[in-house]
């Protein structure tokens, strides 16, 4: 009965490790999505200032001429 108790308890433990393991790649997903969301708002922000600056640049030389 011991070794099929010991058994039981090396499977316990590592399903509960496998689940922790799943659960950590599971964070680190979520968690690179985010910054990778984050990172496409920034860009996009950029853009648009970008755009913004050029924008008053064209407006200020045509209005000199």
């Amino acid at each position: 009965m011991d070794s099929q108790n010991a058994s039981y308890n090396v499977g316990q433990a590592k399903g509960q490790a496998q689940e922790k393991a799943s659960n950590m790649m599971d964070k680190a997903s979520d968690a690179a999505n985010s910054a990778q969301d984050s990172m496409q708002q920034v860009g996009q922000q950029m853009q648009e200032k970008a755009q913004g600056a050029a924008d008053s640049i064209k407006s200020a030389l045509n209005s000199k001429n």
